[in-house]
């Protein structure tokens, strides 16, 4: 299973802002497209679930779907992403379609090899940098925590940077051994960005050059 190498996790201030992005990212050229809507009703959940769904299936874009994989299965995602620790992804594998895939977040080595105990498919590995001073906000890793992390993992395992990236950080990232990364704020500012950080991640490697957007 291919693991496209840029996420957009959607952002809006309402459920249809969320539409309206995910479709903006669509346009632009996004390969994977994660919902990240909160705190709505599992029967909002599921109409704005089945709307991403339409939304990217016309695009051929994989939508990945937070937390809610009852949901996930409901509306064929592609996948769903657990962020919730006590979501177990060797019971959750059960629940899905044997093509669905599977992310999970993490923030620590520890984090990182419990989930690949677990099979899961990538893994969102950050904050890289938060954008939040919350005492209870996880460490930012930095590039120095990334290449830690991964020179002791030595998997085949994706890892995806998250948290507070922008175009600049991308080079400098990517020689941490990072596979891919999962932005949010950056692309919802300038989908015009996608073109560039799918230009940047492509040039680190030529064994996914399917990927490239002329």
């Amino acid at each position: 299973m291919i693991i496209p190498k840029l996420h957009y996790i959607s952002q809006g201030n309402s459920p249809k802002e969320h539409l309206e992005n995910i479709q903006k990212a669509c346009t632009s050229g996004i390969e994977l497209v994660q919902l990240g809507l909160k705190n709505v009703s599992d029967k909002k959940m599921l109409k704005f679930a089945q709307e991403a769904r339409e939304i990217t299936a016309h695009f051929q874009t994989r939508l990945i779907i937070s937390d809610h994989y009852k949901l996930t299965k409901e509306v064929k995602a592609d996948g769903v992403f657990l962020e919730q620790k006590d979501l177990c992804p060797t019971l959750i594998r059960e629940q899905l379609y044997p093509w669905q895939m599977i992310g999970g977040t993490a923030n620590t080595l520890q984090d990182c090899e419990a989930l690949m105990t677990k099979e899961v498919d990538y893994i969102c590995l950050g904050p890289f940098r938060s954008a939040t001073t919350e005492n209870n906000a996880s460490a930012d890793l930095g590039l120095n925590g990334y290449t830690a992390i991964i020179e002791i993992l030595n998997s085949d395992t994706p890892i995806i940077g998250v948290g507070g990236i922008s175009i600049a950080d991308v080079a400098a990232i990517l020689e941490t051994g990072v596979s891919g990364l999962a932005i949010s704020e950056e692309i919802t500012r300038n989908f015009d960005s996608i073109r560039t950080f799918n230009q940047l991640l492509n040039a680190s490697s030529t064994e996914e050059q399917r990927y490239t957007f002329e």
